[in-house]
């Protein structure tokens, strides 16, 4: 184990200001996750502190399917920060992302090991399992799109988690009716929804139930579509014609690469569409409803710092985030031909324009 790596301040800080100032005016601006180039792992990462010179910072890993640092980055580091410590000189986090290859995850946490990681951070449940199976010693710390971690193996209970691992959970499977039947209010003929998702991914598969539960009694056709690859996913998508379906669901989780290829194909064949994260309004989807993943990282601070102070993960109860955000795009609305009610412009805590 010689080097560890650290996130390129001048790029988290690029998505910190880019997500504050979303806080504050509903104006985010950050790279799509569509394109890939932008954000290649080497020109986000600089080496930092050798694993025999443990006299500097402490060293958190974070593991994410994403193309790059995320919200729930920018939260973490904030997080701490409100907490009192200092970036860089009591602690540097080193993204390791695998642009939604959920294959390639367990060589990417087993390589955050490697480098003398003293904490891991993830979010997703690909990720969770693993950071999981990587390392049994190291504390980690989830926050975001887990689903149920007692289901999953990653903790005894949620009171008492009984291992190596604890974090924040969220929403998200709950929230899925919800998303529905907003979207319904916000499209009053939508008939036929398309939820395309990973056919290996229980979590979506469990959103796909969820959907399908909500979708009978809103009197609403769910067209599921399964796929095993990128290329399965972006065949099904080109083939789907304005008329074939009133709307597209897109799955919280970025295995596949699903939520980019359904952005590229709603903005192409103009179709309405509904996300579970605010992320994809900034960059063009019509609406999303679903947890605030920068808020459920912040909070999962506290628990770091928790385990910083000497705390033991198993003895540290998993919380759960209240918060949810419905944001929509009124500018993708009107390329659409769409009129957004007052009452559900009233209802968004964001609105894009």
């Amino acid at each position: 184990m010689s080097d560890f790596f650290i996130t390129n301040g001048s790029v988290l800080e690029l998505l910190a200001s880019a997500v504050c100032r979303g806080k504050k005016s509903g104006q985010v601006r950050m790279p799509m996750l569509v394109i890939t180039l932008l954000l290649v792992s080497n020109a986000l990462l600089a080496i930092a502190v050798s694993a025999g010179e443990r006299t500097g910072p402490i060293r958190i890993g974070q593991l994410t399917e994403s193309w790059g640092p995320t919200p729930a980055t920018v939260g973490l580091r904030d997080g701490l920060q409100e907490l009192g410590y200092r970036e860089n000189e009591d602690f540097v986090i080193g993204v390791r992302f695998t642009q939604g290859d959920r294959a390639a995850l367990p060589a990417a946490a087993r390589e955050l090991v490697q480098l003398g990681a003293d904490l891991i951070f993830m979010t997703g449940t690909h990720a969770a399992k693993a950071a999981r199976m990587a390392t049994s010693e190291i504390p980690i710390v989830f926050a975001g799109a887990i689903g149920d971690p007692v289901e999953l193996g990653l903790i005894h209970s949620f009171a008492r988690p009984g291992g190596n691992v604890t974090g924040v959970t969220d929403l998200d499977l709950e929230l899925g009716p919800k998303r529905l039947e907003i979207f319904r209010e916000m499209l009053p003929g939508l008939k036929r929804v398309l939820f395309l998702y990973d056919s290996n991914d229980p979590y979506t598969e469990a959103a796909a139930k969820a959907y399908r539960d909500g979708a009978r009694r809103l009197e609403i056709v769910v067209v599921e579509k399964s796929v095993r690859t990128q290329k399965e996913a972006q065949t099904t998508l080109a083939e789907i014609r304005k008329g074939d379906v009133d709307g597209i669901l897109a799955p919280s989780v970025l295995s596949l690469n699903i939520p980019g290829f359904v952005l590229q194909t709603a903005s192409r064949r103009g179709i309405p569409s509904m996300f579970g994260q605010s992320f994809w309004v900034e960059q063009g989807a019509l609406a999303s409803y679903g947890p605030d993943y920068y808020a459920s990282a912040r909070q999962a601070a506290r628990l770091v710092d928790k385990i910083l102070k000497g705390e033991d993960p198993a003895r540290i109860p998993v919380e759960s985030n209240p918060n949810i955000e419905f944001a929509i795009n009124t500018k993708t609305a009107e390329a659409l031909g769409l009129t957004v009610a007052p009452s559900m412009l009233y209802q968004a805590n964001r609105i894009v324009k």
